[in-house]
């Protein structure tokens, strides 16, 4: 059973994996770990979806950011609306296995415990504690360690190498109930890391060491709505994801360079739907405005 860290730990535990990892991730000479011609499968839930959907999301940031590099790769977006952790080990075959990617990016955790009652516990423990809700006939949730260990061993078991992301923030104020209790959940996230020398991307140290340096506690300068990734998260998720995939600096500072034409893109895409909203709305009001006809 996964037992969560203490704060000592757990920073002895973030020390270990950037001695592991850290080296291999920043040396100059390193080569990029993905190779031209390779599959990345993203799975997660709205936050991968819009990386996708999004001209400039994540995921098409990660795919440009490689392509400036040099490095021509297919996406498998598997990003899911409101999934948690069980729901996304329960498709993993249809979604991302049976692609044959040679990657799998997994970004999982803000539902699990966004969800409160109908979230996923961590482990045995918080199941065994009675606070989370099953409506009759809804398959077994099981635990996120469980069903994530599961996803883990289940893509290496046919040669899918996994790439983790911790989960990013719920809501900009680290203080909150919802950021203290998806804690443990990432801690797990970096220990099963480190116990299968997997490649990780710490998003949600980023994100908190992001939103202490910008000290704007009223304005939210990474996501739309606390959760969901605006302009700047985007960025910072996909520097994140490239640098476990063995990223340089200046390779990073590349990839970086390609993204203004997807921003402007993005805008243009937000415009029109903001437009398109608009001409609804007033077809809307006028219809209701419009007197019956006379019989």
């Amino acid at each position: 059973m996964f037992r969560p860290l203490s704060s000592r730990s757990s920073l002895v535990l973030k020390s270990a994996f950037a001695v592991a990892f850290g080296a291999i991730t920043f040396s100059a000479s390193a080569e990029i770990a993905v190779k031209s011609g390779e599959k990345i499968a993203f799975l997660g839930d709205s936050i991968t979806a819009g990386g996708w959907s999004n001209p400039a999301g994540y995921v098409r940031l990660v795919v440009a950011g490689l392509a400036a590099n040099g490095v021509t790769v297919e996406a498998v977006p598997a990003g899911i609306s409101g999934h948690k952790s069980n729901q996304m080990l329960a498709r993993l075959e249809k979604d991302v296995l049976s692609k044959k990617p040679q990657w799998m990016t997994l970004s999982c955790g803000v539902n699990d415990v966004w969800h409160g009652a109908n979230g996923v516990p961590l482990d045995d423990a918080q199941a065994a504690a009675g606070n989370f809700t099953t409506k009759p006939g809804e398959p077994e949730r099981g635990t996120y360690v469980k069903n994530i260990s599961a996803i883990v061993d289940a893509a290496q078991a046919v040669g899918v190498k996994p790439v983790l992301l911790t989960a990013t923030v719920i809501k900009e104020d680290l203080a909150t109930p919802e950021n203290q209790k998806l804690a443990p959940y990432n801690e797990f996230l970096r220990k099963l890391a480190v116990d299968k020398k997997l490649p990780m991307a710490d998003l949600n140290s980023q994100f908190q060491d992001k939103i202490k340096a910008l000290n704007k506690p009223d304005q939210k300068v990474l996501t739309s709505d606390g959760v969901h990734m605006n302009t700047e998260g985007n960025k910072l998720m996909a520097i994140g994801v490239l640098k476990a995939f063995q990223l340089s600096e200046a390779e990073l500072k590349k990839a970086e360079a390609s993204w203004a034409p997807l921003e402007v893109q993005a805008e243009e895409a937000a415009k029109a739907a903001a437009a398109a909203r608009a001409a609804k709305a007033a077809a809307d009001a006028a219809a209701k405005a419009k007197p019956p006809e006379s019989k």
